[in-house]
């Protein structure tokens, strides 16, 4: 009868029903009162401002999920992390040249670039100028100030002493900019980007007597028939070299510009497409695509490419040799 058929389908119903609750309610009690994080894979990185390193410790530093959290891996041991308490995205960070605190740059509403110590894990100080995301930060190699770059809505470039918690320069980008270095004898930065290459001068900030901010100087590079170029990073010259800045396109052009911010020469990377730049007193680290990275003497003569990095999960230590752990098909890239 129909009312049997719809009796039948209505206890199996509920049959089911009944067990699916059950074993709901006991997976409930069998979870724990907490939930601890083990673990963050990857970085939360949104361009090469995002990732640094301290050249005395080894100690990177990058932001790690949402949170946002500051990872902290030094060379061959754990991940530590500190969770900054305002929860904003993290989109630029950078060690200080004794490697004691960490700068960062938020993005969101109101964004703050905030201080740390970085042996006792605790904020230091923040400035709020920016409104609405800061690209990339840098310090001054005395540790005297700190540049902050705004990203492409904001558009502010502040120079902070953080000590005195005061901004005693100030200007304003027509461009967005995705890099920023001080050259070594701390009297000028650069910063890069889109069509952008220009040099910001702080000895009149050093000599103003105002408690305010005076206008920061600011004269473009010139870069002749490469002026229409993505600049995605920069590097001021160390040593022998500090007269120099170098700049790398993501086309994969390797620049330099002269003390007369002039564009001496360029080098063609060979590759499909490079994002960063690093440098010491008597090399050039240039990142590229597929990871390739390029190395130079501050001449711009190539010196060779290093070992690409090995495929996930492999067992370096059961090669069979060199061959199949270094990148060995590369021709040297040309000058102009």
């Amino acid at each position: 009868m129909p009312g049997d058929g719809f009796t039948i389908r209505s206890r199996i119903k509920n049959l089911l029903r009944s067990q699916s609750i059950r074993s709901k309610k006991k997976s409930r009690g069998d979870l724990p009162g907490k939930v601890t994080l083990e673990k963050v894979l990857g970085i939360t990185a949104s361009g090469n401002s995002a990732l640094t390193c301290d050249p005395k410790s080894g100690l990177i530093a990058y932001p790690a999920g949402y949170g946002e959290r500051l990872g902290f891996r030094p060379l061959r041991s754990v991940l530590t992390c500190l969770c900054p308490f305002d929860r904003k995205t993290i989109t630029a960070l950078a060690f200080s040249p004794d490697g004691r605190y960490l700068v960062t740059g938020e993005s969101g509403h109101l964004p703050a670039v905030r201080l740390w110590d970085v042996a006792e894990r605790r904020h230091v100080a923040e400035l709020q100028k920016h409104k609405y995301g800061v690209s990339c930060v840098a310090f001054s190699p005395n540790n005297k100030y700190i540049v902050s770059v705004g990203n492409q809505h904001d558009m502010m470039v502040n120079v902070w002493a953080w000590k005195m918690d005061v901004v005693v320069a100030a200007n304003k980008v027509s461009s967005k900019v995705t890099g920023v270095s001080f050259s070594e004898d701390r009297s000028y930065f650069v910063t890069v980007g889109n069509r952008h290459v220009k040099f910001w001068y702080l000895d009149h900030c050093k000599a103003s007597k105002v408690p305010a901010a005076v206008p920061l100087l600011g004269r473009v590079g010139l870069l002749g028939e490469l002026r229409n170029n993505f600049f995605c990073d920069v590097a001021c010259g160390r040593g022998s070299s500090c007269d120099s800045t170098f700049c790398i396109t993501s086309s994969g052009l390797l620049c330099e510009l002269n003390k007369s911010r002039t564009l001496d020469k360029w080098v063609d990377l060979q590759t499909s497409m490079a994002q960063s730049i690093s440098l010491s007193e008597d090399s050039l680290f240039c990142g590229c695509a597929d990871g390739i990275v390029r190395v130079f003497s501050p001449d711009l003569r190539f010196v060779g490419t290093l070992p690409r990095p090995h495929a996930l999960g492999a067992d370096v230590s059961r090669c069979g040799g060199a061959q199949e752990i270094l990148f060995l098909g590369a021709d040297p890239p040309q000058d102009h």
